[in-house]
């Protein structure tokens, strides 16, 4: 039976805004003011909500930013040189390709060609390796922003049992290293997991990036449990919906992260202290 409590919000926009004077004090401190660089192709609309975010963000804390936008048709030699370009330009201190790309342009290779010393979001190989070896100084923004969302709130996860819902490459596996990094027992799942109701019954933490809306519900949850919604989907009904059904388990839970409002702004967060420490 399960009982009815009321859960701690996890809001990401709160949390950021009272981290934001200490990322000013380290702008403050830098001999030059971080430029980032956005390299858009096409015009989907989500990625356009994500730039948009990315770019008042910067305007917010008073980072430049030059924002690339280019043709979906460009080619994937075009692409790389316009990396290639800001990986040698002294003025760029982080460069970041806004995915998903279109379809004839390899995404792997594109991330590939970014100097580690500039991949602000810790996709690029060397920065997730480093961070599995427990050695980045880069982590995927979205890991370090769930990491930070917790510390912020006095969740720990050392000693936790964690279980992460997708396995993505660019999402779920660096969100398992960061997990790992920080002490705790990792179970990893997908949606076609045969009992994902008892992987997620085991967790102290459930972190789900799965991007299918209304995955997780009541039966996947406990009282007490911390829930991390990264998912995000745009309905035409429901506006921006979770992988979590947040109405339902949030009377059950100990806590949970709200979508949107939760996980995404202390991603953008995430990603400009990355770019702060790219700069030192």
């Amino acid at each position: 039976m399960l009982i009815s409590m009321s859960a701690t919000i996890l809001d990401g926009r709160a949390t950021r805004a009272t981290l934001i004077p200490g990322l000013l004090e380290k702008i403050a401190a830098l001999t030059q003011t971080p430029t980032l660089v956005i390299i858009q192709l096409g015009d989907r609309p989500d990625s356009r909500a994500f730039i948009k975010a990315k770019k008042s963000f910067a305007k917010e804390i008073g980072v430049k930013e030059k924002h690339i936008k280019m043709p979906e048709a460009t080619s994937e030699e075009e692409v790389l040189q316009v990396v290639q370009a800001y990986n040698t330009d002294p003025t760029v201190q982080g460069i970041i390709v806004q995915l998903p790309l279109p379809t004839h342009v390899d995404a792997d290779k594109v991330i590939e060609a970014i100097d580690p010393k500039k991949d602000v979001d810790g996709l690029t190989s060397f920065n997730m390796k480093a961070l599995a070896d427990g050695q980045g100084t880069v982590m995927l923004a979205t890991a370090r922003g769930i990491r930070e969302l917790l510390d912020h709130h006095s969740i720990s996860l050392a000693g936790k049992v964690v279980t992460i819902i997708g396995r993505s490459k660019l999402v779920g596996q660096p969100i398992a290293a960061m997990c790992r990094a920080a002490k705790a027992e990792v179970i990893v799942c997908d949606r076609t997991t045969a009992d994902l109701v008892k992987e997620t019954q085991k967790a102290d933490i459930v972190i789900v990036a799965a991007g299918h809306p209304g995955l997780v519900t009541v039966e996947h949850v406990k009282p007490g449990q911390v829930i991390v919604d990264v998912g995000i989907t745009r309905s035409a009904d429901s506006g921006l919906v979770g992988d979590v059904d947040f109405d339902a388990v949030k009377d059950v839970v100990g806590a949970i992260t709200p979508v949107p409002g939760g996980v995404g702004p202390m991603t953008v967060f995430a990603l400009f202290e990355n770019l702060v420490d790219l700069s030192v």
